[in-house]
């Protein structure tokens, strides 16, 4: 059966990564740090995909944006004093290894800096799988689509043989502003119900459900 898409792009955090909790755990404790009301979890779960300066603004609206870079220096002080006990998803990795046997192109589209995409991708071992990647300190935060346009160009792959996989809004309305497909999964950052008020190609409940949808669709 010939491929369907040229071009598989992730997100990351929630997507590959079981990291959404830990995410919402070093906000709410940054925002204590700086004697601020610490965001519900549904708020902080909301900005996760995002570029940490548009997460903390709208999860911490009483900060002021002098305090900004303490904000980001505490988060980054509690999440990373953790993240590498973070887990791939199960499935995660034979996944990405039978995409890439079966000749798909892989990228990374995320609201990580990319010293943390880095770091992230050297712990996992996951990051020889990925030819190119795109992060929120390079680009336009989503959801523009400024990240997936630039992904096309240096994988030399048109919108309509792209398809893009994440856990969040943001992921699938950066998707329809680049004019490619989307594949959602409602087991990360945001909830199956907000997340099928927009469109993908389908709504992915459980991580291992993820590998065979693209091994008969993709």
């Amino acid at each position: 059966m010939a491929e369907r898409f040229d071009l598989i792009v992730f997100d990351w955090d929630g997507t590959l990564l079981d990291s959404a909790a830990a995410i919402v755990r070093a906000i709410q404790a940054a925002s204590r740090d700086l004697g601020l009301p610490a965001p519900s979890d549904e708020r902080a779960r909301h900005v996760i995909g995002l570029g940490l300066t548009d997460a903390l603004a709208f999860a911490v609206p009483e900060l002021s944006e002098a305090d900004y870079p303490r904000m980001v220096e505490r988060y980054r002080h509690h999440y990373l004093s953790s993240d590498h006990e973070l887990n791939l998803f199960a499935g995660t990795e034979a996944m990405i290894a039978t995409l890439v046997e079966r000749g798909h192109l892989l990228g990374v589209a995320t609201g990580k800096s990319r010293a943390g995409l880095d770091r992230a991708l050297s712990h996992t071992g996951l990051g020889a799988h990925f030819l190119a990647t795109r992060c929120a300190d390079e680009c336009h935060s989503k959801p523009h689509p400024q990240m997936l346009h630039e992904l096309m160009v240096e994988l030399g792959t048109a919108p309509e043989r792209t398809l893009m996989i994440g856990d969040t809004t943001h992921d699938l309305q950066m998707a329809e502003a680049a004019g490619v497909a989307a594949l959602a999964v409602t087991f990360g950052a945001h909830p199956a119900d907000v997340l099928r008020r927009h469109e993908a190609l389908a709504y992915i409940e459980r991580p291992e459900d993820l590998g065979p949808w693209l091994a008969a669709n993709a």
